[in-house]
């Protein structure tokens, strides 16, 4: 597939681009999830970095997390002023984990972020949803092994693959679900602000989550 680059919209119709496609935006690559009137939403095409969610082990939230903050200060200021001319402020809803009964957090007003599990399991990644309300009688930490949509999940950072958080807590407020290097959700969460994992990235010798920001992008 051809990538296309987003100046190349400022003056053309929103169907010139479709759901799928790959544009360049920023210093970032970037997949086309969804397209509605005036706007798209996009998340980058492969994890760009590696970072706690929280920098404190504490109770946390998106609204507190410290993965929020950057992303809305240092990395927000990383695009030109006609750049973030095109970012939409976004009000996000931030369900609790419903596996663990966790109840509904905070609204938040985002203009970058990252995806939330129903966003994960919803028709942005060919739609899991059913699996999502109808959980197995031995299904306690992953969601679904066998998940067909696990594949559209999956994603790599410097070459390899690698797991990445999502915009909700685990099974506990000190954790956040994440998707596994194999696609699958984990949906018990990970520690926020822990570092040592299990796996460690065969490059930067690292073990802490990757990060692929989301943003709706004004096209029209």
């Amino acid at each position: 597939m051809r990538m296309k680059n987003i100046d190349t919209f400022k003056n053309e119709r929103i169907t010139y681009m479709n759901i799928g496609d790959v544009i360049k935006f920023g210093n970032y690559e970037w997949k086309v999830l969804d397209i509605e009137e005036g706007k798209a939403l996009i998340i980058t095409k492969e994890i760009i970095m590696q970072m706690p969610y929280h920098l404190k082990h504490e109770a946390v939230s998106w609204e507190t997390s410290s993965l929020r903050y950057y992303l809305n200060t240092d990395f927000y200021e990383t695009f030109s002023i006609d750049e973030k001319r095109k970012i939409i402020p976004t009000l996000n809803n931030n369900n609790g984990n419903r596996w663990y009964f966790l109840e509904e957090e905070n609204k938040t007003l985002d203009n970058l972020f990252i995806l939330s599990l129903e966003e994960m399991v919803g028709p942005y990644f060919n739609d899991s949803r059913h699996l999502l309300d109808n959980k197995g009688r031995n299904q306690r930490y992953w969601f679904e092994r066998k998940d067909i949509n696990n594949e559209l999940r999956k994603s790599t950072y410097l070459g390899r693959t690698w797991w990445y958080w999502v915009r909700t807590n685990g099974r506990l407020n000190t954790s956040a679900v994440y998707i596994h290097g194999d696609g699958n959700i984990g949906i018990q969460g990970n520690k926020a602000s822990k570092k040592s994992y299990n796996t460690i990235h065969p490059i930067t010798k690292s073990n802490e989550g990757g990060v692929r920001p989301a943003l709706w992008l004004r096209i029209e």
